[in-house]
């Protein structure tokens, strides 16, 4: 039939019409592809090779291909020193360990970060390399009853941050993140205190203590340490025999009661803390506004953030990461460095200077100095102190020189008749040997004795030298062997090796056989 034949080649044609078409955009597809790559290629032949190494690195970096990155990135950096992508190569290479995680991958992190500021230190990069530097320890850090040497690492490179870029961007992210590490180690120290302080150990369990309310005052447990602090100062009290004593530690002891009631107002101790306070005799201090707020701000945030307790403590046990959800989320932290100046040792020692919190034991100290300088614990005699005997030494000394004081080539006015050395005249050269004595011969004769303590009748005595004649032999009773030296009127040259010589070197006993040996009665 003609017409069934005509169809068919009118449906031959089409299909193979729609055929040849399909083939054309398909091979120009293909063709476009190429174009595109050959584009591509050309490109990167046209570009810099330290750029081309650079976008190659950064691309096996999206694709988590971190060994790959990184070879690129040490290629572009041994290869082409002065390349504007050396600080981007660097910084990328720190990245890369950063972000593949791993102690080992961290700690490596930490050094190139660090290489970077050493050699970059003037970029604003800077700030981003020290931030993360504490971030790396941030995420090594373990719990608080453990090894604390990531912690305290990352606590000072947030410091070292804040200190350098206080008003960088990140500064509110690096304060909460330095919170949160000063929370794990003051509840540290703060296990560690409790330990000693059910032991009964109470030196090492207040030195601890002094420690976690002296640095960490954000720290959520710091009412129950000054609280345990407070207690450790009333048993010292209690085993104190010295009054002064125990004043000292009952004002110790009320501190910290009153560091409770400011800064932490809304603690369950703060109604025990009045009472002691009360019960002592101390004034009650008003709550400071901005704990309360900082109190409160904190109790909701934890009312918010309170974990089911028994998935609390799944996770605790299988994580090794510390739990911060504790930490304080306002406030100033500490950005001192951490000191050594609390010892076990000294801690309850009388006197001992308790929290840096306002706590003044200096008259207590200063009290104690004093006793000790006047009182001798070998026994000897109280000369070779120097506390409260230091006046007495000095006003002897005065006595016994106050003749010395004439003008040289000049008499004493008003001297009486001779009648012993004391009646001379002064000669003109004062360290000559013959030099008069100021006090009696080593033997004196009982009919001299008279002579030199009473002036002659119908003599008035010098101004001033009858009391100092009169008072001689008291003070010399009382003065050291120099002074015995000099009243023996032995020549200049032995005054002056005398004088020379250190009188805490000599012994009491010298100095007494000294004394009685010049002046025998």
């Amino acid at each position: 039939m003609p017409g069934t034949h005509t169809k068919n080649r009118l449906f031959l044609i089409a299909t193979l019409g729609v055929c040849l078409v399909n083939s054309g955009c398909l091979m120009g597809g293909k063709k476009t592809a190429k174009t595109q790559k050959s584009k591509t290629e050309d490109l990167n032949a046209s570009a810099e090779p330290d750029k081309v190494l650079y976008d190659r690195a950064m691309a096996d970096m999206k694709k988590a291909r971190y060994t790959e990155g990184r070879l690129s990135l040490q290629t572009l950096i041994n290869t082409y020193p002065d390349s504007e992508y050396l600080a981007k190569a660097k910084l990328a290479q720190a990245d890369s360990y950063y972000k593949e995680g791993g102690t080992s991958n961290l700690t490596q992190s930490v050094s190139e970060y660090a290489d970077f500021q050493t050699f970059f230190p003037f970029l604003d990069e800077a700030a981003y390399a020290q931030m993360q530097i504490g971030m790396a320890h941030y995420r090594m850090m373990e719990k608080s009853d453990r090894d604390t040497t990531q912690a305290y690492a990352a606590e000072d490179a947030f410091q070292a941050f804040l200190l350098k870029y206080p008003q960088n961007a990140l500064a509110p992210q690096a304060e909460q993140h330095l919170r949160d590490v000063q929370e794990v180690l003051a509840d540290g120290e703060f296990k560690i205190a409790s330990f000693y302080f059910v032991k009964q150990d109470y030196r090492a369990s207040g030195a601890r203590l002094v420690e976690v309310t002296d640095r960490y005052p954000l720290y959520s447990g710091s009412d129950q340490a000054l609280w345990m602090l407070g207690d450790v100062y009333q048993r010292a009290k209690q085993l104190s025999k010295n009054e002064d004593d125990k004043n000292h530690w009952a004002d110790l002891a009320a501190k910290c009661y009153d560091r409770i009631l400011r800064n932490y107002p809304l603690s369950k101790y703060a109604q025990d803390a009045k009472a002691r306070l009360t019960s002592m005799g101390m004034p009650v201090p008003a709550a400071d506004p901005n704990a309360v707020a900082r109190m409160q701000k904190q109790q909701l945030y934890a009312k918010a953030h309170r974990p089911n307790p028994l998935k609390k403590v799944e996770m605790d046990a299988l994580r090794s990461s510390p739990d911060v959800t504790m930490a304080a989320r306002s406030g100033a932290p500490n950005l001192n460095p951490p000191t050594d100046a609390v010892s076990a040792t000294d801690i309850l020692k009388p006197g001992a200077a308790g929290p840096t919190f306002g706590v003044s034991a200096a008259s207590t100290a200063d009290s104690g100095t004093a006793d000790s300088g006047t009182v001798d614990e070998g026994g000897g005699s109280s000369v070779v102190s120097s506390g409260g005997n230091a006046p007495t030494a000095a006003a002897g000394a005065q006595i016994i020189a106050a003749p010395n004081a004439v003008a040289p080539g000049t008499t004493a006015p008003n001297t009486p008749p001779s009648n012993g050395p004391i009646n001379n005249a002064a000669p003109a050269n004062p360290g000559a040997p013959n030099q008069p004595a100021l006090a009696t011969p080593v033997n004196p004769p009982a009919s001299n004795l008279a002579p030199n303590n009473t002036p002659p009748a119908g003599t008035a005595p010098p101004p001033g030298q009858g009391n100092a004649t009169a008072s001689s032999t008291p003070a010399a009773a009382g003065t050291t062997g120099q002074a015995g030296t000099q009243a023996s009127g032995q020549s200049s040259s032995a005054q002056q090796k005398d004088s020379a010589a250190d009188p805490k070197q000599e012994s009491t006993s010298k100095k007494k056989k000294g004394i009685h040996k010049l002046i025998p009665w």
